[in-house]
């Protein structure tokens, strides 16, 4: 298969994995939702920031060295997997053994019980971590689909009978478990790939630069992705949390999905052109405008429409968490773009780069919370976050023409035709009227008849303007579809 082929035949099961995982983990969050309180969501969310570290640590940047890799072989892989398990086992000692002190901390002692089981769900996601990157590596990510349909239908599931079953914030806690229990086993049986009893320092020094390059790249974004759930849980409040919590979640359903279908769909290819600038900066354009045509419209139109969704999905049991939401939405299109500049870096090698970009954006985070924090007010709170993530976007750009060359304006102007489309799509959007009705419970049919009308009306207005802009990636999308038809 040309190359092309294969970008496109990975780029369609992404798309429908992130799809298909997105409206099943969003409708097992619907119910969770509506079940549970807002404290419930904040222990969960404490202990979320935790396991985040963790996951980091267990794979210690070498998952995404092995796909910058050219040609890894089949000892790379299984001393990387070696590795990741012995690092996971280290570290659930750890915290184990830490739990009674973090339940002391946040000033809760279901904790402890809840954070020993939770923990596991790290130690079952090591598990398969390089099962996934070899079959990202080799552009294979219909097992990868499959795996996280299964393990997410079965998970939320088992999360809904316990939630219906009155156990509270443990049926997020053992959701989490058993997703990662059955999509890594789900992995083992069919992934076709099995470690051998080797381990190689060799193979670790190989890809130790990337690795912990892209380690310490991670280990700072997912410290400032989780400070503000640290510093609410701690000086706020668990209610406050959980509805930080609530806002973060539903808008990173959007921004984390693009991300990662980007990272698997894209890296994989440019690291087999990174020989070839021109062939480099051709996918570059490609792809700049392939994610500004799904990322700004989309992501624009979920914030405008931000108290219609709520209103559907909850009531008004979740207001509080709206306008959370809709700049979270807006803060996304920026953490999505920075993402993948962050990619282009990687896929040549430019590590310290990488590093680099991360200090830009903590340093940009830090100096956000420290004039946000002491507002007492979330939505102070996330639109110090909007700010620091357009200078970071800004600053990666000029970092990204030191490493390919490819120009500022010429990145800026790739997208400019999408942010004119999306500007108007939001401009409709807020001109409809709403229409009044009790929205005192979920699934309420005025906030649905509202929310069709402004989606509806939100991406006709898109589609014109990228129509009269004459957009080439409109009618290749159109062509793409009927040729599938």
């Amino acid at each position: 298969m040309s190359l092309k082929g294969a970008t496109v035949k990975t780029l369609k099961w992404n798309t429908l994995d992130r799809v298909a995982t997105q409206v099943l983990y969003g409708l097992s969050g619907i119910v969770l939702a509506n079940m549970l309180s807002k404290k419930d969501f904040g222990l969960v969310g404490v202990l979320s920031v935790f396991q985040a570290f963790a996951i980091l640590f267990v794979d210690s940047g070498f998952g995404a060295a092995l796909l910058q890799k050219k040609d890894p072989d089949r000892e790379d892989y299984s001393t990387v997997f070696w590795f990741n398990l012995g690092v996971s086992i280290v570290i659930y000692a750890i915290l184990y053994a830490l739990a009674p002190e973090i339940a002391t901390f946040f000033g809760d002692e279901r904790l402890v019980a809840m954070s020993r089981v939770m923990f596991l769900a790290f130690v079952l996601t090591g598990l398969g971590i390089v099962q996934t990157n070899r079959l990202m590596k080799r552009m294979d990510v219909k097992h990868i689909a499959l795996a996280d349909l299964v393990a997410l239908t079965l998970s939320s599931i088992l999360g809904i009978v316990l939630a219906l079953g009155g156990f509270g914030a443990w049926a997020i806690v053992w959701q989490s478990v058993a997703l990662a229990a059955l999509k890594s086993g789900w992995l083992w049986m069919t992934g076709g790939w099995r470690p051998s009893a080797v381990f190689s320092m060799r193979s670790l020094r190989d890809i130790r630069n990337i690795g912990l390059s892209v380690f310490t790249t991670q280990f700072f974004n997912t410290l400032f992705l989780n400070i503000y759930q640290f510093v609410i849980g701690k000086w706020y409040s668990l209610s406050q949390l959980g509805s930080y919590t609530q806002a973060d979640k539903w808008s990173k359903m959007g921004s984390a999905s693009l991300s990662q279908i980007l990272t698997s769909s894209f890296v994989p290819v440019l690291s087999r052109v990174q020989d070839d600038i021109e062939a480099f900066h051709r996918y570059m354009r490609r792809i700049d405008r392939f994610t500004a045509l799904i990322t700004f419209p989309s992501l624009g139109l979920l914030a405008a429409c931000g108290g219609s969704i709520f209103h559907f999905l909850f009531g008004t049991k979740w207001d509080v968490a709206i306008p959370l939401f809709q700049v979270l939405c807006i803060r996304g299109i920026g953490t999505v773009f920075v993402s993948l500049f962050g990619n282009y870096m990687m896929a040549l090698g430019h590590g310290k780069r990488l590093v680099g970009l991360e200090v830009v954006k903590d340093a940009a985070t830090a100096v956000a919370l420290l004039a946000t924090v002491f507002t007492m007010s979330l939505e102070a709170l996330v639109w110090g976050q909007l700010g620091a993530t357009l200078v970071t976007w800004i600053a990666a750009a000029f970092m990204v023409r030191r490493s390919t060359g490819y120009g500022v304006m010429s990145l800026f102007r790739d997208v400019i035709p999408f942010i004119a489309a999306a500007g108007v799509a939001v401009i409709v959007v807020v001109l409809i009227p709403v229409p009044g009705g009790d929205i005192s419970h979920q699934l309420n049919i005025t906030s649905l008849i509202s929310l069709a009308l402004q989606l509806a009306a939100g991406a006709a207005a898109a589609v014109a303007v990228l129509a009269m802009l004459r957009v080439p990636e409109i009618p290749e999308a159109v062509a793409y579809l009927r040729k599938k038809i």
